[in-house]
C-alpha cells in the first residue's frame, strides 16, 4: 500500500496497535517528538517529520510541523496537475493519513488552581493546523482525531486499500467539529479570565468571571425529531460534548415509539423531580407541570399516591420512579396510559408485561452517583432561554433547602410531620410552573395549582382538582414557590384547609401576612428562597 500517515498525538491511547496495524498494510508512518519515540521503541519503523522538513524541532516542540513540507503534503489536490506538479519541484511527498489529537486544553484548565501559564501552554498551534488542512482536502486525505475512528478506517483500508469518500467526508466533518469545540473551549476560558498584569508569573492563577464575554456552546445531535413542540415547527434534540451522569441525555430507550419534543421536555422535568428525593418516589408530570408526586415505601406504593392526586391529568402523562420498576408497579402503570415511564431499572417481569404495549416508551436512566458538584448530582450547570437576537444565562436552580433552613415565623410551631411534609412540598413547587401552589400530607401531593397570573388562582385551582379528585384539602401543609405580597394569599389556602405553610418570605407586608397566620392560628415558615419556574 503505497500510502504515507502523519502521527502525532498527545492522547495516545491505542496508537500503537493502530500504528502497527497500517504498518501491517505497508503504510508508511511518519511521526513527531514523543509519538516517534513512542512507536520506535515499539519496533516500528518510523520517520521523523524533522527529517522530512530537514528542519529541527524548536521552541521547546512549539514548531515542528509548521513547515511547507508538512502542508504542502497535505494540502496538494491529487487531481490537479499544476498542484503535482509544484510538489515534485519543491521535493515534497503526499501525506495521504493524518493522526493526530490535540494538547489537553479542556482538562487542563478543569483542573483546580491550573495557572494562566499552564493555560496558554497547552493551546496547540501545529495541530490544529495540520487538523484543518488534511480537512480541507477530505478527497485526498483521511484525518483521524479521536481514537474511536481507528478502526473504521482499518476495516476500509484492509477491504477495498483506500478510504471511501463517503468516510473521507465523515473524518472531515468531525475534524472541523473538534477544532470548533477546541477553539470554544479555549475562548471560553480566555473571555472569563479577569486579567491582573500586576499579578502575572508563571505561577499566577486568574480570578474567572462565572459568564465569560463570549460564550460558545457546543452541543452533538442525539436523533431528529418528527416536529416541535406543534406540528408546523421542526425539531431535533441535541446534547451536551460531555452529558452529566444521571442527566435525561444519557438514557436509554428500551422500547416504544420515538420520544417527542413535548416528550422529552416533559420526560426532563419528571426525571428532574423525581431525582431530588431520597425516598422511593414517583413524579407525574403533564404539560411540564406535576399532577402527582408521592413517597412511599416502594414503587408501586408511591404510583399509587401520586395517581391519586389528579388521575384526570395523569391520563397520557409522563411518569418517572427513582427506583427499578418491578412486577407490582409495572402492572399498576399498565393500566393506565402512559406516554413515557422512566426509571433507574426495569425488572424481567415488568419488561413483559409492557411488551404488549408497543406504543409505550421505556427510558431507562442511571441515577447520578452523588457528590458536591452538579456534574455528580446530574444536574446542568447553567440553562438559558432564547430571547429576540439573543439568549438569557443563568446559574441552574440547584438549591436544596434543608431542614435547618426552615425559619419558623409564627406562634404555632410546626410538628414533626409537618415540617417533614413542608420539605416535601417545597421540592414539588420547586418544579411547577409559577405562580406554584402546593398542597401536600404524608408524602403525598394533595392538590396543585400551576402557572396562574394569580397566586389565589393557583390556590382555587388546587382545591378544584383535589375535590374532583375526592381529597381532602383539610390539614395539609402547603408549599407557595414565591412569597405573598397580601394577606389574601395566605387566606385563601387556609381557607382551602391549609394549617401549615411554607413560603421564601421577603415581601414589605411579611408583618401583615405573619401577623394573619397568628390570627388563623396556622404555622408558617420562611424559606429564604424563591423557586420561579417560567
Amino acid at each position: 500500500m503505497n500510502m504515507k500517515a502523519l502521527i502525532s498525538v498527545s492522547d495516545k491511547t491505542g496508537i500503537v496497535e493502530f500504528a502497527q496495524a497500517l504498518h501491517d498494510l505497508g503504510v508508511k508512518l511518519l511521526s513527531t517528538g514523543g509519538t516517534a519515540k513512542l512507536l520506535a521503541e515499539k519496533g516500528l519503523p518510523v520517520t521523523e517529520v524533522a527529517e522530512v522538513t530537514e528542519f529541527p524541532e524548536m521552541l521547546d516542540g512549539r514548531v515542528k510541523t509548521l513547515h511547507p513540507k508538512v502542508h504542502g503534503g497535505l494540502l496538494a489536490r491529487r487531481d490537479f496537475p499544476e498542484h503535482m506538479a509544484a510538489l515534485k519541484e519543491h521535493n515534497i511527498d503526499t501525506i495521504d493519513l493524518l493522526v493526530v489529537n490535540l494538547y489537553p486544553f479542556e482538562s487542563t484548565v478543569a483542573k483546580a488552581g491550573c495557572t494562566l501559564a499552564d493555560a496558554i501552554e497547552n493551546i496547540d498551534i501545529g495541530g490544529p493546523a495540520m487538523v484543518r488542512s488534511a480537512a480541507k482536502n477530505w478527497k485526498d486525505v483521511g484525518v483521524l482525531t479521536a481514537a474511536d475512528q481507528y478502526a473504521a478506517v482499518l476495516a476500509e483500508l484492509k477491504a477495498n486499500g483506500k478510504l471511501s469518500d463517503k468516510l473521507r467526508f465523515a473524518l472531515s466533518v468531525a475534524a472541523f467539529n473538534r477544532i470548533s469545540q477546541y477553539d470554544g473551549a479555549i475562548s471560553d476560558y480566555l473571555s472569563s479570565v479577569k486579567f491582573e498584569d500586576e499579578k502575572l508569573s508563571e505561577e499566577y492563577v486568574p480570578e474567572r468571571n462565572l459568564f465569560p464575554e463570549q460564550a460558545n456552546s457546543q452541543f452533538i445531535k442525539m436523533q431528529d425529531l418528527r416536529y416541535g413542540e406543534n406540528s408546523h415547527q421542526q425539531a431535533a434534540w441535541y446534547r451536551d460534548l460531555y452529558p452529566a451522569p444521571g442527566s435525561l441525555a444519557t438514557g436509554v430507550q428500551l422500547q416504544g415509539k420515538e420520544l417527542s419534543y413535548n416528550n422529552i421536555a416533559d420526560a426532563d422535568a419528571a426525571w428532574e423531580c423525581v431525582k431530588s428525593f431520597t425516598e422511593s418516589a414517583c413524579v407525574i408530570v403533564k404539560h411540564a407541570n406535576p399532577c402527582g408526586v408521592a413517597v412511599g415505601k416502594d414503587a408501586q406504593e408511591a404510583y399509587a399516591k401520586a395517581f391519586q392526586t389528579d388521575p384526570t391529568s395523569a391520563f397520557g402523562g409522563i411518569i418517572a420512579f427513582n427506583r427499578p420498576v418491578d412486577k407490582a408497579a409495572a402492572e399498576a402503570v399498565s393500566k393506565q396510559f402512559v406516554e413515557v415511564l422512566m426509571a433507574p431499572e426495569f425488572s424481567a417481569e415488568a419488561l413483559e408485561i409492557f411488551k404488549s404495549k408497543v406504543n409505550v416508551r421505556l427510558m431507562k436512566i442511571a441515577l447520578p452517583k452523588g457528590g458536591q458538584s452538579d456534574w455528580d448530582n446530574g444536574r446542568n450547570a447553567m440553562e438559558s432561554k432564547r430571547v429576540g437576537s439573543g439568549i438569557l444565562l443563568q446559574t441552574s436552580d440547584n438549591h436544596e433547602l434543608a431542614l435547618a433552613d426552615l425559619k419558623i415565623v409564627t406562634v404555632k410551631q410546626p410538628t414533626p410531620e409537618e415540617l417533614n411534609d413542608l420539605l416535601f412540598a417545597w421540592k414539588v413547587a420547586k418544579f411547577v410552573k409559577s405562580n406554584a401552589i402546593v398542597f401536600c400530607k404524608n408524602g403525598m401531593t394533595m392538590g396543585v395549582g400551576a402557572g396562574q397570573m394569580s397566586r389565589l388562582d393557583s390556590a382555587r385551582i388546587a382545591s378544584i382538582k383535589a375535590e374532583a379528585a375526592k381529597l381532602t384539602l383539610e390539614n395539609t401543609v402547603v408549599a407557595s414557590d414565591a412569597f405573598f405580597p397580601f394577606r389574601d394569599g395566605l387566606d385563601v389556602v387556609v381557607d382551602a384547609g391549609a394549617t401549615c405553610v411554607a413560603q421564601p418570605g421577603g415581601s414589605m407586608r411579611d408583618q401583615e401576612v405573619i401577623d394573619a397566620a397568628n390570627e388563623r392560628g396556622v404555622a408558617m415558615v420562611f424559606t429564604g428562597v424563591r423557586h420561579f419556574r417560567h
